[in-house]
């Protein structure tokens, strides 16, 4: 290192004395003596003495060595944290520039039932990014009816106001306040197949560009790598020594390499410069990484000319091969559980599903169900538990067969219902059918089983509320009275001791599946556990729409004939509970970005309603005040 220092400086002073090169070196006078006759020896450098004068002559060995160490130094970069797989949470998508041919964003062009604004979300939201950014500008109008109607994701818009007169980093930049992790970046008028978005998320580096083959659009942005890592950045073809990609317009960075960028845009004299240049700064101090898939289906959308072409021919070709891929990775998935090859799986085919993704899957002549969960759905389901309490359920004959659970990633796969026949709202209110389920309720809650886990609606209700608040989710207006209202009735709902038995706790009509008409199954465990048997019948004459005629026929054949004034009261108890846990279920799922309609407010009002009619009917044991 001496060597290096003294060499750099003698280059420059050849006639310097040894205190001078002390003082240049920060060396100390001794070591810069012992250095230059080391030097000397190793003919890196001739010393010539002139009288009382030393002149050092660097030889072409040192020149060499000189040269050795400076191209050491220049792929030697800075460490800003540490290169191991981060989860991104975030994404910015870059919406404010304007295109000449359109008279709106890119991005809100029609692109046969979507548009590419629209696309990009649900990808986005389907590998768990829980904060997308959009930075607006031109025609920030365009974007009033979407912003309405998205009011329950976790969207965020924000505006470059100068976008006619700066490039894309002011448009990151204007992102600042808002990013506080890592991210992904996206430019708004891409269209890319949702796997290759998936594979940069998975990726290691947590800097990493998405780039592919040349497409010969006419406005590449081609980039050279060296050592692996950036290089260079350029749409002339002459600046690089050689093509090794063109990039996509979608980026991951960790928040650490964006506020490099945002220090380096903060001196910058030229509004007019693009992120991706930016970005080719901080990496000659700091590697940036690739990802290069060269079979990519994506298209830019810069002119009329490119949307006819991703209309007519990109977003069809995209999603053949979208369709293609999941099928494929379905059978995979399905074939390396049961421990057969992915040919013995023969066919898929898309069930229902409100949260989860469901398929009826033949291997052979087999016919089996397989569940997906939905993504998210590990924050509050226990695979673990569910898994125990179906297996239980299956042997008492109310539940299919469980061919193979996976505690870790909720695939789950049962033997096929033949004759299914699912249940609705209003299959769900005939006598027939009513009968039927009666009978499973009866069966599972005198079985004497235990359940994995307590089924308790208020540790539920706190830990939904926690989990809306962390998604920074917002409640009805009257949520904390009806709060208050629910606990206060806690107190006397507990001192009714109650004994636990297994439940079912989300027995929609849908759950129900008959095969034939003598044999009916109760699906789906995800919320099963120990609870008050009558949680269950609620949460069925509530969820099948039960007319108060109906209801009354049901409860004369779940209880046999007989229903206590007691019995009546914690029905009703146990449709406030219900109605006012899976309020707020619906509310937190929507913070994360799923769309439930009116259903919250619908069951919030519900909650509301049977609060009052509680404090009608029971007034001696009411602990509520004036509703």
């Amino acid at each position: 290192m001496y060597q290096f220092q003294l060499l750099e400086a003698l280059t420059k002073n050849a006639n310097a004395s040894q205190r001078y090169l002390a003082k240049l070196t920060n060396l100390s006078v001794g070591k810069v003596n012992y250095t230059l006759n080391q030097l000397a020896e190793e003919h890196m450098i001739v010393i010539n003495k002139e009288g009382r004068i030393y002149r050092y002559e660097v030889t072409d060995k040192g020149k060499e060595f000189l040269k050795r160490e400076l191209d050491q130094l220049q792929v030697t970069k800075v460490t800003l944290h540490s290169n191991e797989r981060k989860v991104v949470k975030q994404a910015v998508i870059l919406a404010a520039g304007e295109k000449a041919e359109f008279d709106q964003p890119a991005c809100l062009l029609p692109i046969k039932d979507t548009t590419l604004l629209e696309r990009t979300i649900g990808i986005l939201e389907n590998n768990g990014i829980e904060k997308i950014i959009i930075v607006i500008g031109y025609k920030k109008e365009a974007f009033a009816e979407f912003k309405s109607l998205k009011d329950n994701r976790a969207i965020h818009f924000v505006e470059n106001p100068r976008y006619l007169w700066t490039g894309s980093m002011a448009s990151l930049a204007a992102a600042s306040q808002l990013i506080t992790d890592d991210f992904i970046l996206v430019e708004d008028d891409i269209l890319i197949e949702e796997n290759a978005v998936t594979e940069l998320l998975n990726r290691e580096e947590r800097d990493c560009l998405l780039v592919t083959k040349e497409s010969g659009s006419g406005d590449e942005a081609f980039i050279e790598i060296q050592n692996d890592y950036l290089y260079k950045i350029s749409k002339d073809i002459h600046q690089l020594n050689r093509i090794d990609g063109e990039m996509t317009g979608i980026t991951k960075f960790s928040y650490e390499v964006y506020q490099e960028m945002l220090q380096l845009f903060a001196n910058n004299k030229n509004p007019y410069v693009n992120y991706e240049y930016v970005l080719l700064d901080v990496s000659r101090i700091i590697n940036v990484g690739f990802y290069k898939i060269p079979d990519l289906v994506w298209a830019e959308m810069d002119s009329y000319e490119h949307h006819f072409k991703v209309v007519d021919k990109f977003y069809p070709m995209l999603m053949r091969k979208e369709a293609d891929f999941k099928e494929r990775e379905l059978k995979q998935t399905i074939a390396g559980a049961l421990n057969i090859t992915i040919d013995e799986v023969t066919s898929v085919e898309v069930l229902g599903g409100l949260t989860n993704r469901n398929y009826k899957v033949t291997v052979g002549d087999q016919e089996y169900a397989a569940r997906i969960p939905g993504k998210g759905t590990e924050q509050y389901i226990n695979r673990q538990d569910e898994k125990v309490n179906s297996e239980i359920t299956s042997n008492l004959g109310i539940n299919p067969e469980v061919i193979y659970f996976n505690e870790k990633t909720g695939l789950k796969i049962v033997t096929f219902i033949p004759n299914a026949e699912t249940l609705n709202p209003k299959t769900g209110t005939r006598e027939d059918n009513l009968i039927q389920v009666a009978g499973i309720f009866n069966r599972l809650h005198t079985s004497g089983e235990t359940f994995q886990a307590r089924f308790d609606v208020f540790e539920k209700i706190t830990e939904y509320e926690t989990i809306l608040a962390d998604l920074n989710g917002a409640v009805f207006d009257a949520h904390d009275v009806v709060k208050q209202q629910v606990l206060e009735l806690e107190e006397y709902y507990k001192s009714l001791n109650i004994p636990l038995v297994p439940c079912h706790n989300d027995p929609l009509a849908e759950n129900f599946v008959k095969s034939g008409e003598e044999k009916m199954f109760l699906i789906d465990w995800e919320f099963s556990g120990m609870n008050d048997p009558l949680w269950d019948v609620a949460a069925y004459i509530i969820e099948a729409e039960l007319s108060p005629a109906e209801e009354k026929l049901f409860l004369l054949h779940y209880f046999k004939g007989t229903m206590t004034t007691e019995s009546r009261q914690q029905l009703l108890l146990n449709k406030i509970f219900l109605d006012f846990l899976w309020t707020i279920w619906a509310l937190m799922k929507e913070a994360g970005g799923e769309d439930f309609g009116s259903y919250a407010l619908n069951r919030f009002t519900r909650a509301q309603q049977h609060l009052q009619e509680y404090q009608i009917q029971f007034k001696e044991t009411s602990q509520l005040g004036k509703i």
